[in-house]
């Protein structure tokens, strides 16, 4: 493929995905200024082997798995690198500190203080609707190990949400 024609059609990609693409980093980050980088960096990697995704992978699932794997990459990170004040560290890394309103914000509040694999595996499942098959391809994991994630993060989000409601 040239290069212009390989610019063209991923550009034509970006363009009809990106509204999606973003709201799946969200989901995934749970802040929109991260999910815009963690797009942007995602779409990045893609491109750079964009002529191999095209003619071998699903360009959705692919580009998926990237941003998945880049969220988990960026979180173990922020763990390691304590660089900032503790009080800094917990407003940034908690993600109950965000507001939540209403039963959903509170819902939110939780799916968010997931671990990043349960969290990626439950936004998989049950946001974009893919099977467990096609969640375990993305993370790169086996489909007992989707199943066991989502059923502990829905334990763990029932266990939460039954100490919130009185």
């Amino acid at each position: 493929m040239e290069a212009t024609e390989r610019e063209a059609d991923f550009s034509a990609y970006v363009r009809a995905r990106q509204a999606s693409l973003a709201r799946f980093a969200y989901l995934l980050t749970g802040d929109p200024h991260s999910a815009e980088d963690l797009v942007q960096s995602a779409l990045a990697r893609v491109y750079a082997r964009w002529d191999h995704i095209r003619a071998v992978e699903s360009p959705d699932a692919y580009v998926r798995k990237v941003m998945v794997n880049e969220h988990t990459t960026w979180w173990r990170r922020a763990w390691r690198h304590r660089e900032r004040t503790d009080s800094e560290l917990i407003r940034v890394m908690d993600p109950a500190a965000a507001p939540a309103t209403g039963r959903d914000g509170e819902l939110w509040a939780h799916v968010r203080s997931l671990a990043p694999q349960q969290r990626a595996a439950v936004v998989l499942r049950y946001y974009e609707d893919l099977t467990e098959a096609q969640t375990a391809e993305i993370l790169g994991i086996s489909v007992g190990t989707v199943k066991s994630h989502t059923s502990r993060a829905i334990s763990s989000l029932r266990s939460t949400m039954k100490e919130v409601t009185p």
